[in-house]
């Protein structure tokens, strides 16, 4: 009886020297300070991003000194107008054009929440006006009017306000003789605006017209994702048509046309570089290269 008592607390002492082993696992410690995993602080929200394509980590700060392409598999991320404007405009100066027009819910349109509701909300997440911005500045001192998406904004949307935003560009571009670039993000028709969106088609199409009969070049660039209205439209009309690598560009999405055709897709279908073997892009440009590409089309265009 006295030898199993022994042998029962030997047992538990050695199960409760194995289970302090498994806890100091869990424990670290600094400058003589035991801590426990619990204690640890997380880094700041923002500080690290994952490429999603190569899952490739680097600083935020890393990803902007390379203009938003992975350092690793030149994934392009996506990025809003300021960072374009950034990137390509002279020392990042330009003027703003039409920034006090807003979008309205004129129809009073409600599907799972009211419009004026989804407005309100994207005003307050983006700090936009809406899903374009339009600004005029320099690329190596060569005037040049751009108006670039923001996919933050409802998915980058075509509604009205975009729409004359676009228009009033081209007239501004007309009236000054200034070369006009469009930098296309967007899901497609902004569908809570109904015709009044669908209206927008046939009014862009119209006002880039006027830029053709007045010579002044139109730019448009394809960057991902660029679907339904706006290639419908405008994104197909340039002069110049390209694309970021790898951007996604087409009408209806691969997984609805899928659907409708019942058959499957050929590899890479509607990426930029499928697009440019038949025949849809003029060239595809990486982010890198885009500024000093864009001055040999100014330059080229000019004479």
């Amino acid at each position: 009886m006295k030898q199993d008592e022994d042998f029962d607390a030997n047992l538990a002492g050695e199960e409760g020297e194995a289970e302090e082993i498994k806890r100091s696992w869990f424990r670290r410690k600094i400058k003589g300070i035991t801590t426990s995993t619990k204690d640890k602080k997380e880094p700041p929200d923002g500080l690290w991003t994952k490429c999603p394509q190569c899952r490739y980590t680097c600083t935020v700060t890393e990803l902007r000194e390379n203009l938003f392409v992975c350092p690793k598999c030149e994934y392009h991320h996506r990025i809003g107008s300021a960072e374009y404007f950034e990137i390509l405009f002279d020392e990042g100066s330009y003027k703003e054009l039409f920034a006090n027009i807003k979008s309205k819910d004129l129809l009073g349109f409600v599907d799972l929440k009211p419009y004026s509701k989804r407005l309100e909300e994207a005003y307050a997440k983006t700090n936009l006006h809406d899903s374009i911005t339009v600004a005029h500045g320099k690329i190596h001192e060569i005037d040049i009017v751009i108006a670039s998406m923001d996919f933050e904004f409802i998915g980058g949307s075509l509604g009205s306000v975009m729409g004359e935003k676009i228009s009033r560009a081209c007239d501004y571009c007309v009236k000054h003789s200034i070369p006009f670039m469009i930098i296309n993000k967007s899901g497609g028709a902004r569908m809570m605006e109904s015709a009044f969106s669908l209206m927008q088609l046939a009014k862009t199409s119209a006002k880039l017209s006027l830029l053709t009969d007045n010579r002044i070049p139109y730019f448009s660039l394809c960057t991902d994702p660029t679907f339904g209205g706006t290639t419908a439209s405008f994104a197909m009309l340039g002069d110049i048509i390209m694309a970021e690598p790898g951007a996604l560009i087409g009408f209806a999405g691969p997984r609805v046309i899928k659907e409708t055709i019942k058959k499957d897709l050929p590899p890479g279908f509607q990426r930029s570089e499928f697009l440019l073997e038949h025949g849809f892009l003029d060239f595809i440009v990486s982010r890198k290269d885009l500024r000093e590409k864009l001055k040999q089309l100014l330059i080229l265009f000019s004479h």
